[in-house]
């Protein structure tokens, strides 16, 4: 028997938008007027990146250690502008999602730092009225997915039940941590794909 669900729990990257960390870097790098390797070193190389996104750093320190490490300062307005220019919403993606019952509650799950939601809010900007607010970075919940506990905090700051919950992801070792903390889940690689499990869970 199919499972009731009342709740859409949505990855960002590659699910509703398309990003380009190579794009990113190229940014930062003209903002600081450095190489691109001494970017991508200071970003990825160093795991500042994977720190932020696990909340292990505060965003003033992330920021600060990355102007560190490439030589000029980064505020938000830098970083955002970077990641933004990076991000490119997936229109066929958002047009489905909103083709659907305007009842259903919908929310992002991304990992992220917590500067991120930002980046949704705008990038998805046509989506924002049915998210209600609802961005969760996985920076801002002391993990990243597919660890189940950070799904598990982000069903509890929701306040919804796993067992009538779907998750959306495009990576599916990220599906296999929201099964392991009871949600729904199934991965896809782009709109068609995504169309297809909505049907199948019975919500499109």
């Amino acid at each position: 028997m199919r499972p009731r669900i009342r709740q859409l729990l949505l990855d960002f990257d590659n699910v509703l938008a398309h990003y380009r960390r190579e794009q990113r870097v190229a940014c930062l790098a003209a903002h600081a007027g450095t190489s691109f390797a001494q970017v991508w070193q200071a970003l990825y190389g160093s795991g500042l990146e994977a720190r932020y996104d696990a909340g292990r750093v505060s965003t003033a320190d992330c920021l600060r250690e990355l102007g560190e490490g490439i030589g000029a300062a980064v505020d938000e307005t830098a970083w955002l502008q970077a990641r933004v220019a990076a991000t490119t919403a997936d229109e066929r993606a958002l047009a489905r999602l909103l083709a659907l019952d305007p009842e259903l509650p919908m929310a992002v799950l991304t990992n992220n730092g917590e500067l991120a939601a930002r980046v949704v809010l705008q990038v998805a900007a046509p989506l924002a009225p049915r998210l209600g607010g609802r961005v969760l970075c996985s920076g801002s919940l002391g993990g990243r997915k597919p660890e189940p506990q950070v799904y598990l905090r982000a069903l509890e700051r929701l306040g919804w039940n796993a067992a009538d919950t779907l998750f959306i992801d495009d990576l599916f070792a990220n599906v296999q941590g929201a099964r392991r903390a009871g949600l729904h889940a199934d991965s896809v690689r782009d709109a068609r794909a995504l169309g297809r499990v909505l049907k199948r869970f019975g919500l499109a």
